[in-house]
Formats: C-alpha cells, sequence, structure tokens
C-alpha cells in the first residue's frame, strides 16, 4: 500500500490545529481516516459489485480536555484558510455543549513518538481489482456444480477494506495502512419442500492466500449441505459436546468477549466485573484479545485513541484477570489501557471493541475428544449469537451438529441447534482443548445493534458439557 495522499496533503494542516487547540485546551488530538472498502457477490441471481459505504469515508475526528471534561468534534473538509476558523468552531460548539464530565485525567500519550505502520505481506494491488475479483468467484462457483447434484444455487462474496489513519497530538505522530479481506461460501439444496443452506465464512488480514481458502473450503460447503438434507430435529438436552474452531469462536466473543468490555463495567452492565481475580472457566481455558495478539482482520498498528495494540490476556488458566478498554475506561477504571477504542468512523464515538478474540490451545485432539465421548455431538458451522453481560447468559444458533455413539461419529445429523446457558457454567465444564487454534474474521460486532466493526475470533477444537435445543 502507497501512503494515503489525502492524509499526505493534509496532515501539515492537521497539525496546525492542534497546536491552535491546545492554546484553550490541556489536552488536543485529531484522528484522520482515509478508508475505502467494496463489496463483490455471485449467484444465480447475478452478479453484484458495489461500494460498502459503511467503510468507505474521509474526514476527521478532533478530541479535547479541559478542566474534567472532554469533547469531540468530527468534519471531513480542511484547507489553509479554514484552520482558525474550524478550532473557533470546535471551541464555541463544545463550550455550548458544556462538552462530558470525566475522571481525572490521565496523559496517555505522555511518552513522545513518531511511528509509520505499514503491512509488509498485504495483497498485490492488482488483486484488488473488479475484472480479478469477479473473475475468481466465478471460477469458485462452478467449481461447487461439479461437486453436487444437489446444488440449488452457491453464492460466492468477496469484501474488502484498505485504510491509512493518521493520529496526531503534541506529543504522537502515529501513521498507519492496513489491509484485510473476508470471502464467504454458502451451498443451497432442497429436499421435499425444504430448502437447506451451508456456510463458509473465510478471511485473511493483509489479504493474501484467501482464495487458497476458498477452493480448499468449497468441498466441505457442499457435502455439509448435503448432509443437512436429511437433519433431524435435536431432542432437547444437556450433552456432552465437541465444538469446532468457529463455534469455539462464537462462544468466546458471545461469553466473554461483550462480557469484558470495560465500558459496560463503568456502566454497571458486566457481570464480569466482580470475577475479577476469581476462577470463571476451567484451568484449561486461557483467552486472548488484542489487534497484536494474532494476525486477523481485527489487527491494527494503533486504536482509534493513538493507543498502541496490544495483546491481553483476559483468563488465565481458568481465572478472569482483565478486560478490555477504550481509553476513557482506562482513565475512570484505574486500569491499564488495552488499545481497544474503535469507532465505526470518524462521525462516531470511540467504544471499546474487540479485536482478535480467541482461546488458546490445549494438547489434545479433535479425534481423542471424539472418542472420549459416550454420547453427545460434534457442533459446526455457527451463525448467530446473543450475550447478556448483566446476567451472563448466552443462546447461541449453530446450524448443524453430528451424532456421537461410543466415540464414533454415526452419520445421523441434527439442525437447527440452539445452545444457551450461563457463560461460567459452560466454560467450567471444559475438559479437553484442542492442539491447534484456527481464528476467522469474515464477519462484523456491533455494539448492541449498531456501531459496526470489524474482529476475528476462533480457537481450538474444545470439549463441553452444553445445553442444547
Amino acid at each position: 500500500m502507497e501512503r494515503s495522499e489525502f492524509i499526505k496533503q493534509n496532515k501539515p494542516l492537521l497539525e496546525k490545529l492542534v497546536k491552535l487547540l491546545k492554546k484553550d485546551y490541556q489536552y488536543a488530538s485529531v484522528l484522520a481516516v482515509d478508508s475505502f472498502s467494496k463489496n463483490f457477490s455471485v449467484s444465480k441471481g447475478g452478479v453484484s459489485v458495489g461500494e460498502q459505504s459503511l467503510f468507505t469515508k474521509k474526514g476527521f475526528v478532533v478530541r479535547v480536555y479541559k478542566d474534567g471534561k472532554y469533547g469531540e468534534y468530527s468534519f471531513n473538509d480542511i484547507d489553509e484558510s479554514k484552520v482558525e476558523s474550524i478550532a473557533a468552531e470546535i471551541t464555541s460548539t463544545l463550550t455550548a455543549l458544556s462538552m462530558v464530565a470525566s475522571s481525572d485525567f490521565i496523559d496517555l500519550y505522555e511518552e513522545k513518538e513518531s511511528k509509520f505502520f505499514k503491512e509488509v505481506d498485504a495483497v498485490a494491488p492488482e488483486e484488488l481489482k473488479d475484472e480479478y475479483i469477479l473473475s475468481r468467484l466465478k471460477q469458485v462457483r462452478e467449481k461447487s456444480f461439479s461437486l453436487s447434484d444437489k446444488l440449488l444455487d452457491t453464492s460466492v462474496r468477496y469484501n474488502y477494506r484498505v485504510f491509512s489513519k493518521l493520529f496526531l497530538s503534541d506529543k504522537k505522530d502515529l501513521e498507519q495502512n492496513v489491509v484485510w479481506a473476508c470471502a464467504g461460501i454458502t451451498a443451497m439444496g432442497k429436499k421435499n419442500e425444504e430448502i437447506k443452506e451451508y456456510y463458509a465464512g473465510l478471511s485473511s488480514y493483509g489479504g493474501k492466500g484467501l482464495w487458497e481458502k476458498m477452493n480448499k473450503a468449497l468441498p466441505d460447503v457442499v457435502s455439509g449441505m448435503e448432509a443437512l438434507l436429511d437433519a433431524s430435529p435435536m431432542i432437547p438436552g444437556e450433552y456432552d459436546c465437541v465444538c469446532t474452531p468457529e463455534v469455539t469462536g462464537m462462544i468466546v466473543h458471545e461469553a466473554f468477549g461483550h462480557g469484558v468490555e470495560e465500558d459496560m463495567f463503568v456502566k454497571d452492565r458486566a457481570l464480569a466485573k466482580d470475577f475479577l481475580g476469581k476462577y470463571v472457566a476451567s484451568p484449561l481455558v486461557t483467552m486472548r484479545d488484542g489487534a497484536a495478539s494474532y494476525p486477523e482482520c481485527g489487527s491494527y498498528f494503533f486504536d482509534d485513541e493513538g493507543v498502541e495494540a496490544t495483546d491481553t490476556v483476559i483468563i488465565d488458566k481458568g481465572v478472569l484477570v482483565s478486560g478490555i478498554n477504550d481509553s476513557l475506561s482506562a482513565m475512570k477504571l484505574g486500569f491499564p489501557s488495552t488499545g481497544n477504542g474503535r469507532r465505526e468512523s470518524f462521525e462516531r464515538k470511540a467504544y471499546t471493541r474487540m479485536t482478535n478474540t480467541y482461546f488458546e490451545k490445549g494438547t489434545s485432539t479433535p479425534e481423542e475428544m471424539i472418542k472420549s465421548i459416550k454420547y453427545g455431538f460434534l457442533l459446526e458451522n455457527p451463525f448467530s449469537g446473543m450475550e447478556d453481560p448483566k446476567n451472563w447468559g448466552i443462546q447461541l444458533m449453530v446450524n448443524m451438529a453430528r451424532e456421537i455413539k461410543d466415540g464414533k461419529l454415526t452419520g445421523k445429523v441434527f439442525s437447527p441447534i440452539v445452545m444457551t446457558g450461563y457463560v461460567p457454567d459452560l466454560l467450567k465444564s471444559i475438559s479437553m482443548v484442542g492442539d491447534e487454534i484456527e481464528l476467522c474474521g469474515s464477519g462484523f460486532c456491533g455494539k448492541g445493534y449498531k456501531e459496526w466493526v470489524k474482529v476475528s475470533d476462533g480457537g481450538p477444537y474444545i470439549k463441553a458439557k452444553i445445553r442444547l435445543g
């Protein structure tokens, strides 16, 4: 990636703006964003190509602090003639709003530094051309029909984002270039009047290697669809289960990811606040989150508040040792900053958000887990989840459960599956953890029902006792 011309041209003006604001405020910073994102899809319904407006943005957001209060102001146009008027507008607007009360200000930017970050192994620009992407998607779709005569359709999608960000204060000068790409394959089949779908999500930080992943996943997607055509309804109950890395990732994300976002601690909306230093999971479980913890789509070099990426241990051998935070939550709670302050765009507030969230690997193989089960299920293909951080309840939807009897897969399949339970009960029941981990960042995460950001989650295969319905 080349450095953003938009940021390069406007940087001197933003430096001048910060200096002007420092005359009136104890602290002033600006985040500049140049982001472009595009969606592609190929299916029986046709070909679709278009910019993803949510993540195609150029603009700036200023943060200031004075006398126990802070405020923010976003805008998308600046030139030499406007710098002083923008500074005056910020001061008058935020004064009129009285800004927002904060805790005692802690200067999280006390170390003076200047850095430029760039991915060294990113996808080549020619691979982001429309014609190239569409030709590869069509190849994947056409190949699927050679794998099954039960296919109604195969839908294939691809999405990428290229973004540059600049963070300036009187002590920090940080710039980063980042690329990610993700893809999805959905195979649809029909038996009698019932249509079944099996889906695979794939992703790549930097965008490289995604086509190879798609071709490798395709046979499993098609065979998964075929298996669902003969699925039976689940008999509700509590069972010994083996979870694939994708299902593990959904448990990680919903069960503990949202529950340890410390802006929820500040608002007293997360039960996890009362469990710091206590066992919340099996001693086999260690959980991490961080933009620097794993190279996936939730990765970046610094967050939207100028805090460099970290690798945070959240659960250490079953004990809850930390949450994740944005800088304002960290200040209010007196906790170290974890670099999880993220904005949907320069027009939106920074919240505590997950990045790459996962369980560390253990020592067991999937085969050993299956062999250890008298009667239970292998759970795979998750597609939605909900969490209640206040009471620590979860409800997760999984597309398929493969029956296990006497340590072997029987070939019988159940669908759809609802997983429910109290988070610590589920995590404390984990008795085996796989020896390899996988993460995927094909989806987005909202704060409630809005404020969307890119995340990844995953981990190893795990064995646990889970309530299914």
